[in-house]
């Protein structure tokens, strides 16, 4: 009884985090929109339907993820669900890009649930809006290809750089205890691709900041390569 005590309050505990961790980054988001140059004015159906869109092709991304075995363990994968957000971001604003990552997390629970007791997905969505806010942020201050690409590696460095530390900090001790994983097995899985790896602080800098850099260079280029391609049809920008 007492076990089962302590275990719902482990999970009440994570679910409030989450609920907290998300609040906070929304009302960043709208905070840094008070502060930027006006963004596009559209109508509030036109808004949602250029959001669930964008969602909508997120959350298939997000299903269709792939491990990096040379660079972590299979628990760790690679989606470019965040292409369509950062699009998303780019022609609402980072408040819109918040909505949409939120709502790819959601459809994915629904059509996929979860197979890392919900620490995976609440890692995808803080590192994800750890990486479209400040590129977002950034575009709309000066709304250009240069400032576009800046925010990119921008965002690229502040996600490498906050999922590094969140995982350290958090992910990686809540999805062992959440999970039933011991941490030292979780460390071991990394010492088996890179021999280096002794501790959190050595598997976080060996096995997921090169990941979130693969990610992030990976997605900023498409982001370059589709915006401008995909932003006539898919957002009726030039109508």
């Amino acid at each position: 009884m007492q076990e089962l005590i302590s275990q719902l309050k482990e999970n009440v505990g994570f679910v409030l985090t989450c609920l907290a961790i998300i609040v906070g980054i929304a009302l960043l988001a709208k905070l840094a929109e008070r502060f930027l140059p006006e963004t596009r004015k559209v109508s509030p159906a036109r808004r949602v339907s250029i959001i669930s869109i964008c969602a909508a092709i997120a959350v298939v991304l997000h299903i269709l993820d792939f491990p990096l075995p040379f660079l972590a363990p299979g628990f760790y994968k690679l989606d470019f669900s965040e292409v369509p957000v950062m699009l998303c971001g780019f022609f609402l604003g980072p408040s819109a890009a918040v909505v949409c990552e939120g709502i790819k997390i959601l459809l994915k629970l629904l059509l996929k649930s979860t197979s890392t007791a919900f620490v995976g997905d609440l890692a995808n969505f803080v590192v994800g809006c750890s990486f479209v806010l400040p590129a977002a942020i950034w575009y709309h201050i000066h709304k250009s290809k240069h400032s576009a690409l800046v925010g990119l590696l921008l965002g690229t460095l502040c996600m490498t750089v906050f999922g590094t530390a969140f995982n350290a900090v958090y992910l990686l001790p809540k999805f062992a205890q959440l999970y039933g994983m011991p941490l030292e097995t979780i460390i071991g899985m990394g010492t088996k691709i890179h021999g280096g790896v002794k501790g959190v602080g050595t598997f976080v800098l060996m096995c997921v900041a090169p990941l979130n850099l693969v990610k992030g260079g990976l997605i900023s280029l498409l982001t370059m390569l589709l915006y401008k391609r995909v932003a006539a049809p898919l957002f009726k920008i030039h109508r």
